[in-house]
């Protein structure tokens, strides 16, 4: 839709993956629409993961016990985070809508991804209890989860050995995503497509593509504990 602008958190290793064709197609498509798209492809960037004293560019509130959270919110309020959160915040303020293409790690995502949540959403800019959940700041966003997995359909079944995919989401999609305020589209799954031809990786971009195209009529799911 034109004049909406979108996010992708994009963070895998390899262009030709096929998360990098689910993130190529989501530029496309969206762009087609009008949508202005930036990605944020964290590896490329050389995202660092890890939250630190140098994330804070001005003086400590208390140099001699450093708590992180404190430090941050008051940073974010006094102008004084380092660059590249900076710049990272500026996109979602931006956004109507945030992407998180990824590839499931070990039932959640990568570190990298991990990182910029635990750097960029932080408290003052993107939660402040009780302004969290349908409170959130960020509120007034929609967010989506694009992920592939390694392990196939019936394994993240309830009877499969992974068990209900549901139980994944619900750290990622309420304890992160909605904790935060965003407004949460249905996940879009890949399952397993190390393990499929190349005719179904084909399909699912063809059908990845189609939900794009309305993806600005879809209505937020309601986050439920499994």
């Amino acid at each position: 839709m034109a004049g909406k602008k979108v996010l992708i958190i994009y963070a895998h290793q390899e262009p030709r993956s096929m998360n990098g064709s689910l993130k190529n197609t989501a530029v496309e498509v969206l762009s087609e629409q009008g949508c202005s798209v930036t990605v944020s492809d964290l590896y490329a960037m050389q995202f660092k993961a890890t939250a630190t004293r140098s994330d804070i560019t001005g003086n400590l509130c208390n140099p001699k016990h450093f708590n992180y959270g404190v430090e941050t919110r008051e940073a974010f309020r006094s102008g004084n985070l380092c660059k590249d959160i900076a710049e990272e915040q500026k996109k979602v303020q931006e956004a109507n809508l945030v992407i998180f293409q990824f590839p499931l790690y070990w039932f959640s995502m990568p570190a990298i991804m991990k990182g910029w949540l635990d750097r960029v959403l932080i408290q003052g800019f993107a939660h402040n209890y009780p302004q969290c959940y349908d409170a959130g700041l960020l509120k007034d966003k929609l967010a989506l989860l694009s992920f592939t997995t390694g392990g196939t359909e019936e394994m993240f079944s309830k009877e499969g050995d992974s068990g209900d995919v549901k139980y994944l989401l619900w750290p990622l999609q309420h304890g992160m995503m909605h904790y935060c305020g965003f407004k949460i589209l249905t996940p879009e799954i890949t399952f397993a497509p190390e393990y499929v031809t190349e005719n179904r990786r084909k399909e699912v971009l063809t059908s990845w593509a189609q939900r794009l195209q309305n993806i600005w009529n879809e209505k937020p799911i309601i986050c439920t504990p499994p």
